[in-house]
């Protein structure tokens, strides 16, 4: 692939991944398209999610129980626990959880519908491809990664709980009074803001990436893979920007 081929890939996932969240404001609203997206991207999700964030959970304060008890500071294992899931462990866990999932999702059901030429008929009948498949699933995706980060941060915090009152035998009220001790302005909205991100960039480079495929089975898999690591990749990228970024915003030092 040659540099203007690879200039022209990039300005079509710009037009892209402006035109889909747009689309919402836009007739015709697909609202059931919308529906089943959310019920595929969160109920689908559920027992993931919580499966992954409780076993982070309980590995986190597993390993910070034992290295704070080398220097007789055990008992702050949850303020610790709590800010390390808030604010970076768990958006970054879940949203790898769910590009894998849903993003490799998205990009092999979308590639299977160009494979067979359903976005052709689409275009035929007068119907835009991006507005109808594109933009439910971006919507659903920004709206349902944060819901889910904050199901998957509780689930932690309660994975944390189990592994410092029954594994480290510390007390369960001062684990909690440390929870609500950093469950603060900054901590949530730095939590909170990155799941919105990565959601929408989950979604743009998964569609783009089944809108894209090429080539029939093998096609569709380069699509799918390249999906998920391309999103994976963003994450991690962009976690790191954020966190810079919201430090500055909130006037922490570092």
């Amino acid at each position: 692939m040659n540099f203007r081929e690879n200039i022209a890939r990039l300005q079509d996932f710009y037009l892209l991944s402006i035109k889909a969240p747009a689309g919402i404001f836009r007739r015709p609203f697909y609202f059931r398209e919308m529906i089943e997206q959310m019920d595929y991207m969160g109920t689908g999700s559920l027992f993931i999610i919580v499966l992954v964030s409780l076993f982070i959970g309980m590995a986190l304060s597993l390993q910070i129980s034992a290295e704070l008890s080398t220097l007789g500071l055990k008992m702050y294992t949850g303020k610790l626990v709590g800010v390390s899931i808030i604010r970076e462990i768990g958006p970054v866990s879940i949203a790898l959880s769910f590009a894998g999932r849903v993003g490799s999702g998205m990009a092999s059901e979308i590639g299977s519908m160009v494979l067979g030429h359903q976005v052709d008929i689409l275009r035929v009948h007068g119907v835009n491809p991006l507005k109808k498949l594109v933009t439910p699933r971006v919507v659903s995706a920004i709206l349902m990664l944060p819901i889910l980060t904050v199901i998957g941060d509780a689930v932690s915090l309660f994975g944390g709980y189990y592994i410092a009152v029954f594994v480290s035998h510390q007390s369960g009220s001062f684990y909690w009074s440390q929870i609500r001790d950093i469950m603060d302005f900054k901590n949530i909205f730095s939590g909170i803001a990155k799941p919105f991100i990565f959601g929408y960039f989950i979604s743009c480079i998964s569609c783009y990436m089944g809108l894209a495929t090429r080539g029939g089975a093998r096609g569709l898999r380069k699509a799918t893979t390249t999906a998920v690591v391309f999103s994976t990749i963003v994450i991690i990228v962009a976690d790191f920007m954020m966190t810079r970024a919201l430090l500055l915003l909130l006037g922490e030092s570092v």
